[in-house]
């Protein structure tokens, strides 16, 4: 059974621009339906807010974490300017110089950490609510008003119209960067395939997406499946793994000896590209929502030992590069193993939803690749 389009999480990230457009214009023209029924006084604050809460976030929660702030900011504000109003001040300096002690607090407590939505939205509310100075009861109270529907309008219209989830972001963009590796590995180990793959491209993809992961990190959280630990864990194996994948790409050709002290291992190809396939079935597994069943075999280095501890250079210098190079090789194997352990820690990663949305296609693309794989494999010594 598979999902209509609308409904899979995979649709809705693939076309996540377009569907965020319309989500901005709907609450705006459901804000602006209200706004007209009721006759809503000053309603351009709300109209305001709408846009303002769910910005360039196409995902719950990211809406949910700045839509929370920004009615924590809102009400704190609106209610420490109506306290300044209505209490009984004398002087005409009282309230401005109370209202510039309450944003330097606000601005202190939340300088430098992910709460400083709020310090802002905090002083932006008091400074709506005290105005120009004419101190107007009823225009403070709409005001308010007006930034506390904008902002559950934007709320609300984030969580109805065909919703995005930040933790199905970050599963799919961990899904696509265990490809990239997969492709970089292989094509590494693959000399007929090496040249035709554009790795500064794939880093640089790679690398783009772990730094939209960390991102995502506090949405993710909001959202209630995954811990903050749990994410930094993952993002920062990617991190590790992507880091010694490229040291493979930029050392394995730099001595001719030592190629030849590698080339002559019989095996180890038949190992990395093993490696390979394993990161592109842990990248199925993640897309689909399955539960996370990857075997990840060690490198066995010990029978390379011979060709790797007595190489020497037609010169008679020893080579350390050979040794180098299965380390790398059996690093990248630890951390793999590392990532499929963690993943498969995390009770709530794997997604029903998911894996009813999953087409045919995904298990035919990941059979192909395989098949290549083994072929690949097949060729190797």
């Amino acid at each position: 059974m598979t999902l209509p389009p609308l409904r899979d999480p995979f649709f809705t990230y693939r076309f996540r621009r377009p569907l965020h457009v319309v989500r901005v214009l709907v609450a705006l023209a459901v804000t602006y339906l209200i706004i007209r029924l009721f006759e809503i006084p000053h309603s351009s604050w709300a109209l305001v807010s709408t846009v303002m809460v769910m910005g360039n976030l196409p995902h719950i929660g990211g809406v949910l974490d700045k839509g929370r702030q920004r009615l924590l900011g809102t009400l704190l504000g609106a209610g420490t300017g109506l306290a300044l109003i209505l209490l009984p001040l004398t002087g005409s300096t009282l309230i401005p110089l109370g209202s510039l002690l309450a944003i330097g607090v606000a601005t202190w407590l939340t300088f430098g950490n992910r709460h400083g939505y709020s310090g802002l939205m905090f002083a932006i509310s008091l400074l709506l609510v005290i105005g120009d100075g004419s101190h107007d009861l009823s225009i403070a109270l709409w005001r308010a008003f007006d930034v506390l529907l904008g902002t559950l309008v934007g709320i609300l219209v984030t969580l109805l119209v065909l919703p995005q989830k930040a933790t199905d972001m970050m599963r799919f963009m961990l899904a696509e960067n265990l490809e990239r590796m997969a492709r970089l590995f292989h094509a590494h180990t693959t000399a007929s395939t090496s040249m035709d793959l554009d790795t500064q491209a794939l880093l640089k993809a790679t690398s783009s997406a772990l730094v939209k992961q960390r991102g995502l990190v506090d949405a993710i959280h909001r959202e209630g499946r995954l811990r903050r630990n749990e994410l930094d864990d993952i993002i920062s194996l990617q991190r590790r793994m992507l880091s010694t994948i490229e040291l493979l790409l930029e050392t394995r050709w730099t001595n001719r000896d030592g190629h030849d002290r590698i080339q002559a291992m019989t095996g180890l190809g038949r190992e990395q590209h093993r490696l390979a396939r394993e990161l592109d079935t842990l990248a199925f597994q993640v897309r689909t929502g399955q539960d996370i069943a990857v075997t990840v075999s060690q490198f066995d280095l010990q029978q390379h030992a011979e060709l790797a501890t007595t190489a020497r250079s037609s010169e008679g210098r020893v080579l350390f590069s050979p040794s180098g190079y299965l380390w790398l090789n059996r690093e990248l194997a630890r951390l793999t193993g590392k990532l499929v352990l963690r993943l498969g820690s995390l009770s709530r990663l794997p997604s029903r939803r998911l894996h009813r949305a999953s087409g045919r296609k995904w298990g035919q693309r990941a059979s192909a690749r395989n098949t290549t794989g083994a072929e690949d494999a097949s060729r190797k010594p």
